[in-house]
């Protein structure tokens, strides 16, 4: 197994303000960090609306799975994060479709707030991927 690290950057004003990257892969691992519905224009993604806040946060995670070999069959685990844990069913919905069929892990936990106000959820995946897909 390789500890070489590959990144996954998308260019968001966060990356390079907070220095991270949207995943990181050593080896066969993959962690996407914490991932919130921010659109192409920067600005967040279905305001009041969890579920299309999650289908945004998925598809940003599935973006950067690609950009380190991976997909989302390849998720092992998704943490999502909640202003309001009664958003729990309609987010699980949107888990479901894009990781439900591979039954990764899951964790489900209400914070406070989140940095922007306007975020309703966040989601992160561990994700393990064969050395061929690299």
């Amino acid at each position: 197994m390789s500890n070489e690290r590959r990144y996954a950057f998308l260019g968001t004003a966060y990356e390079e303000r907070i220095g991270f990257a949207r995943a990181v892969r050593v080896g066969s691992f993959i962690a996407v960090g914490g991932t919130a519905p921010i659109g192409h224009d920067g600005e967040t993604v279905g305001i009041g609306d969890a579920a299309a806040q999650a289908r945004r946060c998925f598809e940003i995670i599935e973006q950067a799975l690609a950009m380190v070999g991976a997909g989302l069959e390849h998720v092992v685990r998704t943490r999502t994060f909640l202003t309001d844990v009664t958003d729990f069913e309609a987010v699980a919905e949107i888990r479901k479709e894009f990781v439900g069929t591979h039954r990764p892990v899951d964790t489900i936990v209400q914070i406070a707030r989140f940095v922007n106000p306007g975020w309703l959820v966040e989601i992160e995946v561990d994700a393990v991927a064969p050395a061929a897909t690299a």
